[in-house]
């Protein structure tokens, strides 16, 4: 279930975002955070998957529209953009994101999403050693993961 303060939240973000930037505060728009902070937060989706999901629940929207609106929730911090080896960027939810570091199933593509300490004190010794303030990290460690019949699943890219 959607967290409903949550998408309020994200919704007046984004309505104070385009009102700086001189946008348009259109319906479509406000439907992409609808449908997106709708997910499980650990969901990643492409634009033709959510363009799907939102025509199977009768919205009536183009993808340029749902493109342009994602291109400008990743402007404002409301959403994460993924591009995991040559396939079509994924997006996730970024109001309460955590940085995380994914792996990927080269056989059925499935995604998980993990956290580790080590890789935070790696980040903090390279920043010493070229006498650099690292501020963001994007780790994706690719493998063949052990599910019988993995290759059939294509759960989600």
């Amino acid at each position: 279930m959607a967290d409903k303060s949550l998408i309020e939240k994200a919704k007046k973000i984004f309505e104070n975002y385009l009102l700086r930037q001189g946008s348009r505060k259109t319906p479509e728009r406000f439907s992409v955070i609808d449908e997106l902070y709708a997910l499980p937060q650990d969901e990643h989706i492409d634009v033709e998957g959510l363009f799907l999901l939102m025509r199977n629940k009768g919205y009536t929207i183009s993808r340029a529209t749902i493109y342009n609106t994602l291109d400008l929730l990743v402007e404002c911090g409301l959403a994460v953009k993924h591009q995991f080896k040559d396939k079509v960027a994924l997006y996730e939810q970024a109001l309460t994101y955590k940085h995380h570091d994914h792996y990927v199933c080269n056989q059925c593509r499935k995604i998980k999403e993990f956290s580790d300490e080590r890789i935070n004190l790696i980040k903090d010794a390279i920043g010493i050693e070229f006498e650099s303030a690292i501020t963001s990290h994007s780790l994706v460690l690719y493998g063949d993961c052990k599910v019988t019949d993995c290759e059939n699943l294509h759960l989600t890219i």
